[in-house]
Formats: C-alpha cells, sequence, structure tokens
C-alpha cells in the first residue's frame, strides 16, 4: 500500500488526535516500544477469549443480531492482532503468544483498572464490552489507561524514534494474500507511514475515528461499519442506531434489535480446571479444549514470525474450539450452572 507523506503535525493526528498521554506510558527508547507493542498484542488478545465465551453461550437459532455483532467483533481483534504484530515485526521485535505470561488469567483487566469476566452472554458482559473498547474509563475509574491511550503511546514512540527504526525483515509480515480472519485485511509495515495507519485502523474500529460512529474503514476498501463500542452499546439498550440522528455520545433511538437475554447457556462464570477433580468429564474435556486453544496460539506464533501461511491453520482450530466451548457449555455442574471453557495455559501444550 503507498501511503502520501505527511508532515509530522498530520502524522500525530492518525492515533493521537487530543488524547493525553500519561507521563508513565511514554516512550522514549526502542526497546520499551518493543515492550509496548508485544503488551498491546496481549491486550488484543485478553479480549477475545471474553468474547468468545459469550458468544458460543447463545444457544443456535436465537439472539442472531447480537451474535453477529459479537462475531464481527472478535474478527477484527483477531486482525488487530496481527496489525500490532506486523508493527512489532517491522521494528525488530518477534511476537512471543504461547508463553504462559501471554495468556489472561480471568478475571482479567487489559490495561485497566476493572475487571474482565470469561461469562456468558448478558447485559453485564456487554457493558463490559463498552468498556473495553471506549475511549474512557468506566463509572469510577480515575486511575486506569484507556487502550486508545496506550495506542496514543505507542504512536507518538515511532513517530520520535524515526524511520531508522524499521529494519525488521519483510518475510515477517502478514499480508492479505495469507489472511482468511475476516475483519479487513492486514496492513504491511515497512516504515512509519504504513505502522501509523496500521494504529489507526485498530484505535478506528474500537472507538471511532474523530469520535465519529465509524471505524474508518473505508479508507481501506472494506465497508464502513459502526466501531466496536457503538456494537456494543446498540445491543445492550437493544436499538440501532440512527445515524442520520443520533450523536456519538447519546443512546441509540434507531429501529428494535431483538435480544433474548434468557436463551443463553448458563455457564459458570470464569471456570477453572482446577474446579473439577482429576479424572472427571468436566475437566477432561476442559483440558481438550485448552490444548485446542494452546495449539491454536502456537499455530498463531508461526504465522506471526515468518511463516504466515500457517494463518490457514488457525481457521481450521477456531471451528474445534467452538465446538468444543459448546460441549462444555452442555454439561451441567449444579442446579443453575453449566461448565465453560477456561482459556487455561497448559505447560504440557507441545506434548
Amino acid at each position: 500500500m503507498n501511503m502520501p507523506t505527511a508532515t509530522t503535525a498530520v502524522k500525530r493526528q492518525y492515533v493521537r488526535g487530543t488524547i493525553d498521554i500519561p507521563a508513565e506510558l511514554h516512550v522514549n527508547e526502542l526497546s520499551l516500544l518493543k515492550k509496548h507493542l508485544q503488551t498491546a498484542i496481549e491486550v488484543e488478545h485478553s479480549t477475545i477469549p471474553a468474547y468468545l465465551c459469550a458468544l458460543y453461550s447463545i444457544k443456535d437459532g436465537t439472539n442472531q443480531e447480537a451474535a453477529q455483532i459479537i462475531k464481527s467483533v472478535v474478527l477484527e481483534e483477531m486482525l488487530h492482532m496481527v496489525l500490532a504484530a506486523n508493527v512489532l515485526n517491522a521494528i525488530g521485535g518477534e511476537p512471543k503468544i504461547t508463553h504462559s505470561e501471554f495468556v489472561p488469567r480471568y478475571p482479567h483487566p487489559p490495561l485497566l483498572d476493572f475487571e474482565v469476566h470469561l461469562e456468558k452472554f448478558s447485559p453485564n458482559a456487554i457493558k463490559t464490552f463498552i468498556h473495553i473498547e471506549s475511549a474512557t474509563p468506566p463509572p469510577g475509574d480515575s486511575n486506569g489507561h484507556t487502550i486508545p491511550q496506550y495506542y496514543a503511546a505507542i504512536e507518538q514512540g515511532l513517530i520520535d524514534l524515526g524511520e531508522g527504526i524499521f529494519t525488521g525483515p519483510a518475510s515477517r509480515q502478514v499480508t492479505p494474500e495469507y489472511y482468511y480472519g475476516g475483519g479487513g485485511k492486514p496492513i504491511p509495515v515497512n516504515n512509519l507511514e504504513s505502522a501509523l495507519e496500521a494504529l489507526k485502523e485498530i484505535v478506528g474500529q474500537g472507538e471511532g475515528v474523530h469520535k465519529s460512529f465509524f471505524d474508518g474503514d473505508e479508507h481501506f476498501g472494506e465497508v464502513e461499519e459502526l466501531a466496536h463500542c457503538f456494537r456494543f452499546k446498540e445491543i445492550s439498550c437493544e436499538r440501532y442506531y440512527d445515524i442520520a440522528k443520533d450523536a456519538p455520545g447519546s443512546d441509540p433511538s434507531g429501529k428494535l434489535l431483538a435480544v433474548q437475554w434468557d436463551q443463553v447457556y448458563p455457564m459458570r462464570q470464569d471456570p477453572k480446571m482446577a474446579q473439577y477433580p482429576e479424572g472427571s468429564e468436566v475437566r477432561r474435556k476442559m483440558h481438550e479444549f485448552n490444548r485446542t486453544y494452546m495449539a491454536l496460539l502456537s499455530d498463531l506464533e508461526v504465522s506471526l514470525t515468518g511463516q504466515p501461511q500457517q494463518l490457514m491453520q488457525s481457521v481450521v482450530r477456531m471451528y474445534d474450539l467452538k465446538y468444543q466451548a459448546v460441549e462444555l457449555m452442555k454439561v451441567p455442574v449444579s442446579d443453575t450452572e453449566t461448565a465453560g471453557p477456561s482459556f487455561e495455559y497448559l505447560h504440557d501444550h507441545a506434548a
């Protein structure tokens, strides 16, 4: 992709705009920039298990509009991981995905000071998703950093460190021909302009571009869609936005979005294998799920460190993951709850 040359003043509009960057997030050396980008990959990934639990808990044939919204966001979060990895690879870093610290331990705060749970589709889950994707901390949170602030710090670090940091091999870039995940196309990164465009894509899909409803994909040949926080707010309010009259800061007032909050599997919140005895059926199923999950992470690490063709295998793993997750959600573990996928790290995942 050929990007136009921009002045520094214009470049700083890509993500940062009017976002204030806390002093503790400032980047002043390459090693710290690499660390921030690795954390960005971890943050993008940490949202996916929570979104998938909500999605997979929806019973077949119900909540079809809400399910499609959640699925669309999951696909874009996967793209965000690839985009952040492309930037990290471009500056000579190497994404690390299969180590124990990469895998979140829920309830897990992705950079923020509020908990993110693995839980069924519910008003509380959707409220949490809105907070994750929002440019502002949730009510009562005066200390947490927002994800847009974090990306603004990465952007500013890229600008301050300059073109000389882009020394990574082009062979590590995931290009559109290797990407089958939907949610848009990856941007190959080889200089400052393409790195800024990749960051703009990530933040735009999450909170919108320039405080608009939209994610900015029209710049990349994709259909213009609402940013994630607005899609989730439509589910929460059970209405679509009327773009002609609603403002980004308002609740949606358009046509009804049918939601059946009770048409879900009653998955236990934040399930763990350790909650069940060794040798039990539910623990065996959870272990099988986590083996598939770790295999998926392994496929992704291989894909993002020089073998992008391996991404196709990760698509196959996703189907296996869904099947195993739904099977768990059908297993009663009490009078009112079922089991669920735990997305846990396994030390024996390479076995």
